[in-house]
């Protein structure tokens, strides 16, 4: 007997309702994103190893799933590299592309390789798949879609306030009510690590003080200390782990502790203008919050940060993220090109939004009807009518095969089809249609523009 078939861990298949739901999300994510005034573009599905690798941190380097090459790819790789087994070392000789692991990077690509076409500032949006050999658990996956909104070529602190306005819509609008978007800023963590005598550890510090969620003040402390930041610098910004209050009395104290570093007080000035401006404007249902443990491990942010936390109550990890990347073009040959986005994290959001049952009935509405399949010439007859509904926009359809009635009657059942249609041959004499409402039994006799007022 034959083995049966299966796929890689941290993939999925996805059913018809959850593809109706996927694109629910995908269709109110990108109604916003146009409103806002994105536009949308696409990129490779790979992209060469040298456009990916040294972009997102070491971390992110070991995540990226490499292709690799055609053919007798074993023929260009070092013997010596072959003989001893390093892998590493081994991998540039026989890999030459990888798969994207996010949207940002090809974003920056596309914006160097195209610059003489695009009219900057250049707002763009992108709806793909991206790909990460991460360890599969719940809301973590390996294939998984992003859907990104960046602003290319302006410095502008209204871009943030833009993008917090941005992901609150989108929220709203899907109903997913009290999420917080939490804000940093790389400078205060600079600044920080500046203060604390660290600044040659801010990568290290950065990305142990991202887990302070994950791993608690304690994990956090040791994973310091191992990195080689001292005890007496960590002292410092003890009071970091327990950072409370309003937005504007945090702030306070990071101009208190970041009073002796020019680039700490560059990012408390951001943050304040950020904010300020977003509580003037006031968002729908979101809220903001000041999280300075936040810094997010990937090394292309140099001012805001963003993360967004689901409702209180979901056991969820972020369901969006980004920041501003002042430098990132700039690792691909064009110098001071700012940019700042934003993503959201569809497949968590789809979670989120199925534990809290917020999808609307309509969003799995299937055909409005099934026509029965009496024979070739009641089938013809059908066709004609159900060829004029499809104008109109309804969704019907015929069963394709003369089977026993009573199996059409349980396909429409199955498929969740509220009404059947019966053509038979007086319905064909008369000019009529049967129309069954299948939830209640009630059976009527039709003309065609009652059958299209009823199924409308």
């Amino acid at each position: 007997m034959a083995q049966k078939p299966s796929i890689p861990k941290g993939t999925r298949d996805f059913s018809p309702a959850e593809v109706a739901k996927r694109n629910y999300i995908f269709s109110t994510i990108k109604t916003n994103f146009e409103k806002f005034g994105f536009q949308p573009i696409e990129t490779p599905s790979f992209e060469n190893s040298e456009t990916l690798m040294g972009k997102y941190g070491e971390e992110g380097d070991r995540l990226i799933f490499k292709i690799l090459n055609s053919g007798d790819y074993l023929a260009k790789a070092d013997a010596t590299l072959l003989e001893n087994r390093d892998s590493l070392k081994l991998t540039s000789h026989i890999s030459e592309k990888a798969l994207r692991y996010d949207l940002t990077v090809p974003f920056a690509r596309y914006v160097v390789q195209h610059q003489n076409e695009i009219e900057f500032p250049f707002k763009r949006y992108q709806i793909q798949p991206v790909w990460r050999a991460d360890r599969p658990q719940k809301g973590r996956f390996r294939e998984f879609y992003q859907c990104d909104a960046d602003v290319v070529g302006s410095n502008s602190l209204w871009q943030e306030v833009e993008l917090v306005q941005l992901y609150d819509s989108v929220f709203s609008q899907l109903g997913l009510g009290g999420v917080t978007i939490k804000i940093n800023n790389r400078k205060i963590l600079s600044g920080i690590a500046e203060v604390i005598g660290a600044s040659d550890k801010l990568i290290d510090f950065t990305v142990a003080l991202d887990k302070l969620d994950k791993i608690g003040e304690d994990g956090v402390k040791k994973e310091m200390l191992e990195k080689g930041i001292s005890e007496t610098a960590i002292e410092i910004v003890q009071p970091l782990f327990n950072f409370t209050g309003t937005i504007n009395e945090k702030i306070e104290k990071l101009a208190q502790l970041l009073a002796n570093s020019e680039e700490g007080m560059k990012g408390v000035n951001e943050l304040q203008f950020i904010c300020d401006n977003v509580t003037t404007l006031g968002l729908q249902t979101a809220f903001l919050d000041l999280d300075v443990t936040l810094a997010r491990g990937l090394n292309y942010y140099t001012g805001a940060i963003f993360e967004v936390a689901a409702p209180k109550g979901v056991a969820m990890g972020s369901i969006g993220g980004g920041g501003r990347y002042d430098d990132l073009t700039g690792i691909f040959g064009l110098k001071n090109m700012s940019g700042v986005g934003i993503s959201f994290g569809l497949d968590r959001i789809a979670l989120v939004m199925e534990e809290v049952g917020l999808f609307p009935e309509a969003v799995l509405a299937t055909s409005k009807a099934l026509f029965l399949n009496f024979g070739d010439k009641e089938a013809l007859y059908s066709m004609k009518a159900i060829g004029k509904l499809r104008q109109k926009g309804i969704k019907v359809e015929l069963y394709p095969d003369k089977s026993k009635i009573d199996k059409q009657f349980k396909h429409a059942d199955r498929r969740g089809i509220p009404f059947a249609v019966i053509v038979g041959e007086s319905e064909i004499e008369r000019e009529e249609f049967g129309l069954k409402n299948l939830a209640t039994g009630e059976q009527q006799k039709v003309d065609f523009a009652t059958l299209v007022t009823l199924l409308q």
